[in-house]
């Protein structure tokens, strides 16, 4: 999510929604209000982007699975620059694990973006559950092991395993860094031929993706390298022969950050925020295939550097009919036989597009997640970034599969002591089953295990 994200969605929204004669503000006809609507069952504690709030910023959640009891999994979120949470199945805070510090005054410090897991890999000479986070501050992977005893002992259970002398991902210096074109977007992957483990990362305000080979080192912990790097394109010829690119800041280009892997055929989705969802292969080896547009696709528009506004033009009709930018967090619901779901959150219209993981990735439908009738229930997820769904049983309250979402808008609101309203976020832990009613999709709690 960029830091301007307000003001271009609603420039963009603007362009779209005055072709249709509708309110900016109101959500596209496309999904209308007959669309499903679930809500979640519990909520984590808000996290608050100020100095008293520690500067936490809720973004991007994993879901692990306890090796042996389910019930005590782990739900581990992102916060920027306050750093990396987990929670307990009942949302409760576990630990916290601060963000690095800068390393020379004026440096960019740790601002943690998206967090993944990796199982089983082979680190201080045993098998080791990980969690891989992108500090996009200080251009780095952070990696934490997860310790399955300290569920049951209520000790915190991340371990950060970082090897001290991790590179940098894309910067090739600490100034470099500073410019802030640094790792973004992150999906893990585990090569079952080889028995590698990777992570896949974009890099901030570029096109690029970078397939890093994770390696455990003989003093127990983990460093990465650069295996290849892909750049994606940052502009597109449309049907009537014109070229188009999303209108940025300039300097800028049309960034990835949600990514998911699947992890049964090793193929990459990932979402370019204002383009659309691009499928190819983890290696980043082959030719990537445009799965959906976003709405705006191909709408022209020019930056006005004045009133640093997008001044839009009429849409042409090139852009697709299920996601409104920004397409950010990716996650992907497994079920047997090689059957799924592939879930993104349409960040523009707070909701969330289903599409099939088989085949052509054919659109499923869309569902949203809103707030309880009851002032004490839990509000519902707008302006989602991050996302993860696992089908496994995890205990009696998500006996049938939980689907997690971070929530950009969190209530009620708070405000500071000058009376301004504080920057309040956290994450929605949401039945799958209940999704899996109101949405018409399955429930499969047994057709795979992220553990074989």
């Amino acid at each position: 999510m960029r830091n301007r994200r307000g003001r271009l969605l609603t420039a963009a929204t603007v362009a779209i929604t005055t072709a249709l004669s509708i309110s900016p503000f109101s959500p596209l006809p496309a999904q209308a209000s007959s669309m499903p609507e679930v809500e979640a069952k519990l909520e984590t504690p808000a996290l608050f982007d100020d100095d008293a709030g520690g500067r936490a910023n809720a973004d991007d959640p994993a879901i692990w699975l306890h090796p042996t009891h389910s019930a005590r999994s782990v739900v581990i979120g992102t916060a920027k620059e306050a750093g990396l949470l987990a929670y307990s199945l009942s949302g409760t805070v576990l630990q916290t694990v601060a963000a690095p510090a800068p390393p020379r005054p004026g440096d960019e410090g740790g601002r943690f973006n998206n967090v993944d897991l990796v199982y089983g890999m082979r680190v201080g000479g045993a098998s080791r559950d990980l969690a891989v986070v992108s500090d996009r501050g200080r251009d780095q992977l952070r990696v934490y092991r997860i310790d399955p005893s300290a569920a049951r002992v209520g000790a915190p259970p991340l371990v950060d395993v970082t090897d001290p002398a991790a590179p940098l991902v894309f910067s090739s210096n600490q100034d470099e860094v500073n410019e802030k074109r640094t790792a973004y977007g992150l999906a893990t992957w585990q090569d079952r031929a080889t028995g590698r483990s990777y992570a896949l990362v974009s890099q901030r305000d570029t096109t690029k993706l970078a397939l890093l080979r994770l390696i455990a080192t003989p003093a127990g912990t983990v460093t990465y390298t650069v295996e290849r790097t892909l750049t994606m394109p940052a502009s597109f010829t449309l049907p009537n022969g014109a070229t188009w690119q999303p209108c940025l800041e300039p300097g800028e280009d049309p960034q990835f950050e949600g990514m998911v892997v699947d992890a049964r055929t090793g193929t990459l989705y990932a979402g370019q925020e204002d383009v659309g969802i691009w499928r190819m292969p983890a290696t980043l080896l082959g030719t990537p295939v445009l799965v959906d547009k976003v709405r705006e696709y191909g709408v022209p528009a020019a930056y006005d550097p004045v009133t640093d506004e997008c001044a839009y033009g009429p849409d042409p009709g090139y852009g697709g009919s299920h996601l409104s930018s920004d397409v950010e967090g990716l996650t992907i619901y497994y079920r047997g036989g090689g059957k799924g779901y592939l879930l993104a959150s349409s960040q523009g219209e707070n909701a969330f597009a289903v599409y099939q993981l088989q085949g052509a990735n054919a659109y499923t439908g869309h569902f949203r997640v809103v707030s309880g009738d009851d002032s004490d229930e839990p509000d519902g997820s707008e302006v989602c970034d991050g996302a993860m769904v696992l089908n496994a049983p995890l205990g009696s309250t998500f006996d049938e599969g939980l689907l997690v979402v971070h929530d950009g808008q969190n209530t009620p609101t708070v405000v500071d002591d000058n009376g301004e309203e504080r920057e309040n976020t956290n994450f929605k832990f949401v039945q799958w089953e209940d999704v899996a009613e109101e949405a018409g999709l399955a429930v499969d709690t047994s057709g795979w295990n992220p553990r074989f």
